[in-house]
């Protein structure tokens, strides 16, 4: 029986001990390479005093060392904290304080550039792939060294299900970041209920540039493993011609992706083509496809089925569209995934009965957080009663509308409406119209401050290549087709978008150059 995660490595590895779990700097690791060296880590950590609930950051990138410190943390019954690499030492040393960190797994770069901020911390030991011999001492410990010398006995944890496995930390972009804790249980169901209709299997090849840190990423690490699949571990996506080879080389038959990474591998297949016919399946979620997107992917993956998806950390994923109604239903985000129950909720809690009305999204089922590290307040706005049932749901805090078929639009974030000329805007709306512009490639709407309006439109378009149009005639279009209130006062052409490293579009960067662009006009309010 499956109860805590780790036994999902265990039962692949009785399976299919000899088969390639993952590829990573052009080496195979077998399933059983992978148990053993997770085995000798986790006696390691117990051995130094690592007891269950301890919490464990990975710090790492996507590499082998992270696979394989994910699985050992679990074995010794820690919980798991990865955290990216991209971040500034300020939010490092935040997560590290509010998680409580016994061990932090991590690289010599990283502990080089922060090292009198780590020695500050309360870490019992810091861990290190390839370990620098001026680093390595009592307190520092190579990583292969810690394996070589290390047993694969480990003592029972007495962890069970609902024992917290992992804390996903958001990315905090306009405060401090949150912790969402996610059990075993919250953890082996998402897993399940993701196989159930996305149908991984030991053939497949996952294509994984997307970072282990970021739950999207660490997923296919998971997925994979669960079913015997080959996951093809990329440290990053940076040059998309690199990833196009790996794809047509390795015969991949999944890719993980997000919108601006469908974009770009789009664009750069049009100037040298590969055969990319492997590839059977497009996932997407963390920001959803425009049509755009979804007649990039079309025309790159000719074979693919293409799976729009929704979701965010506190519940893993909400929803799927089904490949077969993406025409029909191009802008929904779809259908409950399996074992979850959806509805709407208007501003007074009362659940909205009627299709076609915007209301909060709430999720119900056994993917949902136990709630937020160290945040009762803010587990409390989030974690709510339903009154019929007793169970604990999820308020998302996402606006969201159903169609007569009980298909889900996705509408926008509560917290990035825009209050414009005295009525709620949804940046994603005004999004969608101005990507059915032939012209446009990608686009970006936020909020400015005026005297008169209070807030105003701030749209940034990214044009198709040799494309040509100007932002007036752009604002012009959006006033034919669009009430007052939904039209941009301000439309800006970049030459691209500025990305997070999670690949979405950086609304906060955005936003900033948006109040430059505007300071000089007289309607602006710059405080």
């Amino acid at each position: 029986m499956i109860t805590q995660m780790h036994h999902l490595l265990e039962q692949s590895t009785s399976k299919y001990p000899n088969k390639t779990a993952v590829t990573f700097n052009k080496k195979k690791y077998t399933f059983e390479d992978i148990a053993v060296k997770a085995n000798k880590l986790a006696n390691y950590l117990q051995n130094i005093g690592v007891k269950r609930g301890d919490r464990v950051v990975i710090l790492l990138g996507n590499t082998i060392e992270t696979v394989i410190s994910f699985w050992s943390i679990l074995k010794a019954g820690a919980v798991v904290v990865p955290i990216g690499t991209e971040l500034k030492p300020s939010k490092i040393e935040y997560i590290l304080k509010d998680s409580g960190a016994q061990i932090l797994i991590t690289t010599n770069d990283i502990l080089s550039k922060n090292f009198e901020l780590l020695k500050a911390q309360n870490l019992n030991k810091i861990i290190i792939p390839q370990c620098l011999e001026e680093f390595q001492n009592d307190w520092i410990q190579n990583f292969e060294t810690v394996l070589i010398n290390s047993d694969t006995k480990i003592a029972p944890t007495g962890a069970i299900s609902v024992d917290l496995s992992a804390i996903i930390y958001t990315s905090g972009s306009t405060g401090e970041p949150k912790g969402v804790m996610l059990t075993h249980q919250n953890m082996i169901a998402a897993t399940h209920s993701l196989n159930t209709y996305l149908g991984y299997n030991k053939h497949d090849k996952i294509l994984c540039a997307l970072p282990l840190s970021f739950d999207y990423g660490l997923y296919q690490m998971i997925m994979s493993i669960s079913t015997g699949a080959t996951l093809l571990l990329e440290k990053e996506f940076t040059w998309p011609i690199f990833l196009l080879k790996k794809m047509a080389n390795e015969k991949a038959t999944i890719l993980p992706a997000v919108p601006t990474m469908v974009t770009l591998l789009h664009d750069q297949n049009k100037i040298k083509p590969f055969d990319l016919s492997s590839i059977r399946m497009v996932t997407n979620t963390g920001a959803a496809l425009t049509r755009t997107n979804i007649k990039m992917a079309k025309e790159l993956f000719i074979n693919s089925e293409i799976f729009s998806m929704y979701g965010l950390t506190e519940c893993k994923r909400c929803t799927y569209l089904p490949p077969k109604d993406i025409d029909e239903k191009i802008d929904s985000v779809g259908i409950a995934i399996p074992n979850t129950e959806l509805w709407l909720v208007d501003d007074n809690n009362n659940k909205i009965i009627n299709p076609n009305q915007v209301g909060q999204l709430v999720i119900r089922g056994a993917t949902v957080m136990k709630g937020y590290w160290n945040k009762p307040l803010k587990t409390a706005e989030k974690l709510k009663k339903d009154i019929v049932t007793g169970d604990t749901v999820l308020y998302t805090g996402d606006y969201c509308v159903l169609d007569e078929d009980g298909y889900l639009y996705f509408k926008g974030r509560m917290d990035h409406v825009i209050k414009s000329r005295g009525i709620k805007v949804s940046p994603k709306e005004v999004e969608d119209f101005i990507d059915t512009i032939p012209e446009v490639n990608a686009v970006a709407v936020t909020g400015v401050p005026h005297k008169d309006y209070g807030e105003v439109l701030f749209a940034f378009v990214v044009l198709e290549k040799d494309k040509i149009l100007n932002e007036n005639t752009i604002i012009a279009i959006c006033k034919n087709h669009l009430e007052a209130y939904k039209v941009p006062e301000y439309v800006s052409i970049i030459s691209s978008m500025p990305k997070t490293p999670n690949g979405k579009f950086n609304i906060i960067a955005l936003k900033e150059k948006a109040l430059e662009e505007v300071k000089l006009t007289s309607n602006i309010l710059i405080e």
